[in-house]
């Protein structure tokens, strides 16, 4: 820890001074985040460094195996954020970005693993369905495949779960957000990102554009039959 607080030191000392009428900017404007990028809790994951993101430009919630439980009436840290997020501040992306020896996702075949740890268990149900993709679609994998295709399901899963949320379903049905589902090499450092219309996910390569799991397009699924039961 010595080590943590003498770069917080530094921080202040050698770093701050250099972007402090940013600094005051965001302290008396308040923020206008781009984006929410939901990611793991993983400490080789640091969402503003993969973005290279400056302050004030990410609104973050990072969570073991980067997950968005279904919307429900029971109130939780990681719906909060997506709503005030999207409602407050009015983010027109969120990213669900999942990683490389995720160990979440490592537990599925570790079940022992989380017989002390009954909070994760509990919490890693909501990755069960990806779990169930890989178990019965999947074959022939050694751990580590099984891992990354397990990580990789989770990500289009946990994209699932959010559009379950009320303020994420006006907004898409309005056109004014888009969805994102990446997955982070840490070996690497390669980015992987979801195409919604291939349903495949594609390597980001700089220069090309960015495939998205959900484009912003209006979505009123009952526009044209609107009025029929009256007629």
């Amino acid at each position: 820890m010595e080590h943590v607080l003498e770069r917080a030191t530094r921080f202040r000392g050698q770093v701050f001074p250099a972007q402090s009428a940013l600094y005051e900017r965001l302290a008396s404007d308040g923020q206008s985040p781009k984006a929410l990028m939901i990611s793991c809790a993983d400490s080789r994951v640091v969402p503003e460094l993969i973005t290279q993101a400056a302050p004030g430009d990410l609104f973050v919630c990072r969570n073991a195996g980067n997950i968005v439980p279904p919307f429900s009436q029971a109130n939780g840290g990681v719906s909060s954020a997506v709503e005030y997020a999207v409602v407050a501040l009015g983010v027109r992306d969120i990213v669900v970005c999942g990683h490389s020896d995720c160990g979440a996702m490592k537990a599925f075949s570790q079940p022992e693993a989380l017989q002390r740890m009954p909070n994760v268990a509990a919490w890693l149900r909501h990755a069960q369905a990806a779990h169930s993709v890989v178990c019965s679609a999947y074959h022939g994998l050694d751990k580590k495949a099984e891992t990354r295709a397990l990580s990789l399901e989770n990500v289009v899963v946990q994209i699932n779960h959010l559009r379950t949320h009320p303020s994420v379903a006006s907004a898409i049905a309005q056109g004014d957000l888009t969805l994102h589902g990446w997955f982070f090499e840490i070996e690497t450092g390669h980015i992987l990102a979801f195409n919604g219309e291939t349903e495949q996910f594609e390597l980001v390569v700089e220069g090309r554009s960015l495939p998205v799991a959900l484009s912003p397009n209006r979505r009123l699924a009952a526009r044209d039959f609107v009025g029929m039961a009256a007629e």
